[in-house]
């Protein structure tokens, strides 16, 4: 029974910080969402672009106890992996968080280019994103680039999210193609730049801001199921306490009624 009010009082603990840590990153969550919007609606969004080389770059968790969060995302990645091969096509990972990492060098080992943790050591600002994402971009060859990362909707409500980002090659190649892609050349440039250098830039600076939204949803998603998962541990203990108090209690009155009844005997057979 101590064990379990102990296990009570960590477990409540880890809720209040879980939630003194959603609060403070929930603002800049929602104000990220402003970076990458613009550029969906230039660049568009095309998770069914056919291309030869993908990356799937899976966010995750450096830490546990927040419920199946971690999981959903190494599922879409595999199904993501799964999809885009094939014999004249390459998919690779690029891991974000311990989680994603033990799960996917089990069986993917091969197909991972390269693996990043510790990302939340230090709060997570704008400038610390886009190094990772110029890492990224300056060590694996890509096509397009799947992001795949939790949504955060609310404290007990996320959804898992695929976000792809083409490379300037691949967008130039959609916007002469027509489709959704067709109007970009409608856009007027100024300055000396030819439409290929300013593709360049716009694609890794749409990468880094995407990156910078899917970061900070994750965490925020990550730090709501694990209030969730608290709350629920430590409603299952108070459950758990409440039993062994009530077993305690009749093990202890039956224990009382033997000895009174031993007494009682003792003492009748005496008197007769």
């Amino acid at each position: 029974m101590k064990s379990v009010k102990n296990i009570q009082k960590i477990t409540k603990a880890m809720k209040m910080v879980a939630a003194s840590k959603l609060r403070a990153i929930q603002t800049k969550t929602e104000n990220s969402r402003g970076l990458w919007q613009p550029f969906t609606a230039l660049l568009g969004d095309l998770p069914s672009a056919d291309v030869k080389k993908n990356v799937v770059v899976t966010i995750s968790s450096d830490k546990g106890l927040c419920g199946g969060i971690n999981s959903t995302s190494v599922k879409i990645s595999k199904g993501l992996h799964k999809l885009n091969s094939g014999p004249e096509k390459e998919t690779k990972y690029v891991i974000l968080g311990e989680k994603a990492k033990a799960q996917l060098v089990r069986d993917s080992k091969k197909d991972i280019e390269l693996i990043i943790t510790e990302l939340q050591k230090n709060p997570l600002n704008y400038t610390q994103v886009s190094v990772l994402a110029d890492e990224i971009l300056k060590n694996v060859e890509y096509d397009a680039l799947r992001i795949v990362f939790n949504k955060f909707q609310s404290v007990v409500s996320f959804v898992p999210t695929v976000s792809t980002v083409l490379s300037p090659e691949i967008v130039e190649r959609e916007a002469e193609s027509g489709g959704k892609l067709g109007d970009l050349d409608s856009y007027e440039v100024e300055g000396g730049e030819t439409k290929g250098e300013i593709l360049q830039n716009l694609a890794e600076f749409q990468f880094s801001c995407t990156m910078f939204n899917a970061v900070l949803e994750n965490a925020c998603s990550e730090q709501g199921a694990r209030m969730s998962a608290m709350d629920s541990s430590s409603r299952n203990a108070g459950d758990m306490l409440d039993r062994l108090t009530l077993t305690y209690n009749r093990t202890r009155q039956a224990s009382i009624t033997t000895e009174l009844i031993e007494i009682i005997s003792g003492a009748s057979a005496l008197e007769g």
